[in-house]
């Protein structure tokens, strides 16, 4: 049971980010948010995919894909968009 509400968590955090991925999209400028935190979590979720796996917690594996994917495009998201503004200003 802990498995099964631990990948709960884990798809219920995939849709959390995947409102800061439309929000982002709308906005088209990075305010706010460190890409440093981002990278982080992104880098964690990545292990937990591994980790999950190696302990047979599989709810929590397919949760985890989720949101690693959704946490993964979001940091490439704000990376891009934090170039894209820094390369606006220097050309100014």
């Amino acid at each position: 049971m802990p498995d099964v509400i631990n990948g709960i968590f884990e798809t219920c955090g995939g849709f959390f980010i995947l409102l800061s991925v439309i929000k982002l999209y709308r906005d088209k400028q990075v305010r706010g948010v460190s890409w440093l935190h981002a990278g982080f979590f992104t880098a964690w979720g990545w292990w937990n995919i591994y980790f999950y796996a190696a302990v047979d917690l599989w709810w929590s594996w397919a949760g985890g894909i989720g949101l690693v994917l959704v946490n993964t495009f979001w940091l490439g998201q704000l990376v891009y968009y934090m170039r894209r503004e820094r390369h606006e200003y220097d050309s100014r």
